[in-house]
């Protein structure tokens, strides 16, 4: 097999980023920018030219942190992409704008996770990425990145209808990242889905729902369980199996918030 030389300079700059992305070899750093080059094509080349003129998200808990799903226009056409669940640095790249990005997938090289446009993270030149990494806070900003864009999701799915954007799939997906990363979900948003052992308050109608065990597992949208509903009106419980039919309308309204307190 012919030997393909190098300079040093350029070796010296292949061994950094194995050390500081953990690669297995040269030939793994450079797969690793082959792929980067491969995404930056493809969010370049991704822009349909009929179609009508994006917009930013307003109201995002963050500036220059932007789940890559919302992405629109990045300063100065530079952007990183982010994993949400360890903090690792996935991609850097320089794009054409507006970007557009209907699907797209890739894996973390730290911690094997997959994730998709609803969970990479985009930070933007004009994030303080070294301050953020200096006091601890980068994974924080990215997890609330990430929390703040699957809320503001679900509660647009719920006034609109779009075939490309199927309500029941995306909250199964959402619930498969969560888990997947570990997550405590805040107290102070509403869930986007139900685990067994948990009970959740609905702010709309007063009803409690206590999670008692899973009946049905599914692939694509929310299982079926077994809960407890207990009017807080009246004090009267009943018990029902509740699937994706029954739950999503809680899910969707964004009014149902995980109960912290003791049920007993």
């Amino acid at each position: 097999m012919a030997t393909i030389r190098i300079r040093d300079w350029t070796k010296e700059q292949l061994e950094e980023l194995r050390e500081a992305e953990s690669h297995s070899s040269h030939d793994s750093v450079i797969k690793s920018l082959l792929k980067d080059h491969e995404l930056a094509q493809c969010v370049t080349y991704s822009v349909d030219s009929t179609t009508e003129e994006q917009s930013e998200p307003e109201d995002t808990a963050f500036e220059d942190l932007t789940v890559f799903d919302e992405l629109v226009d990045p300063d100065n056409g530079v952007l990183f992409l982010w994993c949400p669940n360890c903090g690792n640095e996935m991609a850097h790249l320089t794009i054409e704008r507006p970007v557009d990005i209907p699907v797209y997938e890739m894996e973390c090289q730290r911690c094997l996770t997959r994730l998709d446009q609803h969970a990479i993270v985009g930070i933007e030149i004009g994030y303080p990425i070294e301050q953020r990494l200096g006091d601890g806070t980068l994974e924080d900003d990215l997890k609330g990145c990430v929390i703040d864009y699957w809320d503001r999701t679900l509660e647009q799915l719920a006034a609109e209808v779009v075939p490309d954007r199927e309500p029941e799939r995306i909250v199964w997906q959402f619930n498969q990242y969560l888990d997947r990363f570990d997550w405590q979900w805040p107290v102070d948003v509403p869930v986007i889905g139900v685990d067994v052992g948990n009970s959740y308050d609905d702010e709309v109608t007063g009803e409690r729902l206590e999670v008692l065990e899973c009946v049905v597992e599914t692939r694509t949208e929310l299982n079926t369980y077994r809960i407890k509903r207990t009017s807080d009106e009246t004090g009267e419980s009943t018990t029902e199996l509740m699937g994706s039919e029954t739950l999503m309308p809680f899910l969707l309204r964004r009014s149902l918030y995980l109960q912290t307190e003791s049920t007993d």
